[in-house]
C-alpha cells in the first residue's frame, strides 16, 4: 500500500480546543500509511489581495506546507453556524492569488467535534462549499463528533471503544479515498 503525507488543520486556535484533542486522536488512530503533520495558520495576517503581488514569508511557508502534502484533513469546530474566521483566512491565503490555489485536486476530508448534539454539521456544510470552489475532492464520509467530558484525553486517548473504532475507520476510509483520488490526479512533481 502507498504512503501518503497528510497535512491537517485544527480550525480552533484555542490551546485547549476539543478539536485539537480530536486531531491528536486521529493522528494516533491513522493507518500506518498516513504520515500526519499539522499545518498551523495562527501567524497568518488577515488576507487581502494587496498581498498577491508579494506574499509575506509566513504565507509562502504556509502554502509550501500544503504543497508538500498529498492530502489535507480539516478538524474544525463550528462557530456561529460556519467555520472559524482564522480557518477561513487560512483557506483564503492558500487559494490565492488567482491561478495558484494550493487545494486544486488535493484530496480533503472534514471532521469536527462539538459539545452540541448535532456536532459541527452546519459548519462542515459551509466548508464543503468553500473546498468545492477550491477544486478539492472531498471524502464523502461525514463525521460529526458529539464531544462529552473525558471522551478524548489531552494526548489523544479515546475513552469510548465505539468512538475509537469509528475514528479508526474514518481514517482508514480517508486513506482509501486519497488513493482513489491520486490514481486519477497523480501527485504534482
Amino acid at each position: 500500500m502507498a504512503n501518503y503525507k497528510v497535512g491537517y488543520f485544527v480550525g480552533s486556535l484555542a490551546k485547549g480546543s476539543i478539536n485539537r484533542k480530536l486531531a491528536k486522536a486521529l493522528v494516533r488512530l491513522a493507518p500506518a500509511e498516513l504520515e500526519m503533520t499539522e499545518i498551523p495558520f495562527k501567524d497568518l495576517p488577515l488576507y487581502s489581495w494587496d498581498y498577491d503581488a508579494d506574499y509575506p514569508q509566513v504565507a509562502r511557508d504556509f502554502k509550501a506546507a500544503i504543497a508538500d502534502v498529498d492530502a489535507v484533513l480539516f478538524v474544525t469546530p463550528e462557530y456561529n453556524r460556519s467555520i472559524p474566521g482564522g480557518l477561513k483566512n487560512a483557506i483564503d491565503w492558500a487559494s490565492r492569488p488567482y491561478g495558484e490555489n494550493a487545494f486544486t485536486r488535493k484530496p480533503s476530508a472534514i471532521i469536527g467535534a462539538s459539545p452540541g448534539s448535532i456536532g459541527t454539521a452546519v459548519g462542515q456544510q459551509h466548508l464543503k462549499s468553500i473546498l468545492s470552489f477550491c477544486n478539492s475532492p472531498m471524502n464523502p464520509v461525514e463525521a460529526y463528533i458529539h464531544f462529552t467530558p473525558d471522551l478524548i484525553s489531552d494526548d489523544g486517548e479515546v475513552s469510548v471503544e465505539s468512538t475509537e473504532k469509528f475514528l479508526r475507520n474514518y481514517m482508514a476510509e480517508f486513506s482509501n479515498f486519497i488513493g482513489r483520488v491520486l490514481s486519477v490526479y497523480p501527485r504534482r512533481t
